[in-house]
């Protein structure tokens, strides 16, 4: 059986573990609840970090949430909450990525079955050695992708929720897609989301440089993709400053492998705050003379202001020979390549009524088969930025060769 970690200071949940688990198990009874797993190896004194962990944090229960994320996003070990307060804590538990919850005075069947389900969840062991060579992993710094455009109407929402989605599919729970399209933004439509809380919320007020606390404001999809949905109030909207998005991507990315972040069209006090900490850049226009002109405006002023960043692609989209506008006609204009040609297709008008992403649904429509692709182009730039280091992060432990 898979070794189970029970952090408690109630002999009743000691016992209750081991009649449910058996030998299997060890217990830590820390009068300060440890908030990391950098706090926990001082308590575990030598031994492999478990499978599973049990946290009964009696009132400390923001610090078991913290050492939930942590435990699930950089070492892929299970949590197993064990309060009375089932009710009041279960969302922010969900949250950060606890994968079931028992009272104190559970029968030791149901205490079973959720470390059953638990440990279906776990991932390799990993060592003390391995898990301190790598300080401060959980504040390790996400990826910053930002999709921007020169004007609207390009499909640059539609590009922003299917990449979004492909990377969330290749590690459910990493990456989280913000709508800074302040006043008008529309991903919450493009993903079918109706969320208790949207950008305001998340910009201001405790939420906003607490990690824990933000994250219980972001909406989950079912496709493992948290939200930040745009403003539903354009009044609400203005008083949103680049100052706090600045800010909240900061915190977002301390928590996130990825940061896809859908722009306004244009290059707005906001768009421009985001690209100053932007990591890797897509820029979508569409196959036509005004779409083609401005990209061309917009990549000279960012060459002018210092804001050309080598990770970049540029995407066509509404790709079809009836436009009268070649690729090449487009890369003469704008002095560099095209990387990815997204076909004019029905497919995406009825995607976007559904509010079901092309690559949610696993389509094979060329235009998917274009998206895909530029989901590859991202990871494999996060995969070659890490080239020759290693790293525990989000769950997947890598080790790259020089």
């Amino acid at each position: 059986m898979s070794p189970v970690l029970v952090i408690s200071r109630n002999p009743q949940v000691v016992g209750l573990v081991q009649q449910a688990w058996g030998p299997d198990g060890y217990a830590i009874a820390p009068e300060q609840f440890p908030d990391s797993v950098q706090s926990l190896l001082a308590h575990l004194q030598g031994a492999p970090l478990p499978a599973v962990a049990v946290l009964d944090p009696a009132e400390q229960v923001m610090s078991a949430l913290s050492l939930a994320v942590d435990l699930d996003r950089n070492f892929s070990i299970a949590s197993v909450l064990v309060t009375d307060r089932v009710a009041e804590v279960s969302l922010d538990a969900m949250r950060a990525g606890v994968r079931d919850i028992v009272t104190p005075t559970a029968p030791a069947e149901e205490m079973k079955k959720a470390l059953e389900r638990a440990a279906t969840h776990s991932g390799p062991r990993v060592t003390q050695q391995q898990a301190s060579s790598v300080p401060g992993a959980a504040t390790q710094r996400g990826k910053v992708v930002t999709v921007a455009s020169p004007k609207g109407g390009v499909g640059k929402t539609t590009v922003s929720t299917n990449l979004a989605v492909g990377l969330a599919q290749r590690l459910p729970q990493s990456t989280v897609l913000v709508d800074l399209d302040i006043h008008f933004g529309d991903v919450a439509s493009a993903l079918n989301v109706t969320s208790e809380f949207t950008l305001p919320d998340m910009a201001h007020g405790a939420a906003a440089q607490d990690a824990l606390a933000l994250k219980s404001y972001l909406y989950l999809h079912q496709t493992g993709l948290y939200v930040v949905p745009g403003s539903e109030s354009p009044a609400a909207a203005d008083a949103v400053t680049s100052k706090d998005v600045v800010n909240l991507l900061d915190t977002l990315a301390t928590q996130f492998k990825y940061v896809v972040v859908d722009t306004a069209p244009g290059l707005s006090e906001h768009t421009l705050a985001v690209l100053d900490q932007t990591d890797i850049l897509v820029l979508v226009t569409s196959l036509d003379v005004p779409g083609v002109r401005g990209l061309r405006k917009e990549l000279d002023t960012l060459r002018d202001i210092g804001l050309m960043l080598e990770s970049r692609s540029v995407v066509l989209n509404f790709m079809h020979p009836s436009r009268g506008i070649s690729v090449g006609d487009v890369e003469a204009s704008i002095g560099r390549k095209v990387d990815f040609q997204i076909p004019q297709s029905n497919s995406v008008p009825i995607s976007v009524n559904q509010g079901i992403p092309l690559l949610q649904n696993g389509s094979r429509d060329p235009v998917a088969k274009q998206l895909r692709a530029l989901v590859d182009s991202v990871d494999n730039a996060d995969k070659a930025d890490a080239k020759g280091r290693r790293f525990l992060d989000f769950g997947l432990r890598k080790e790259v060769a020089q």
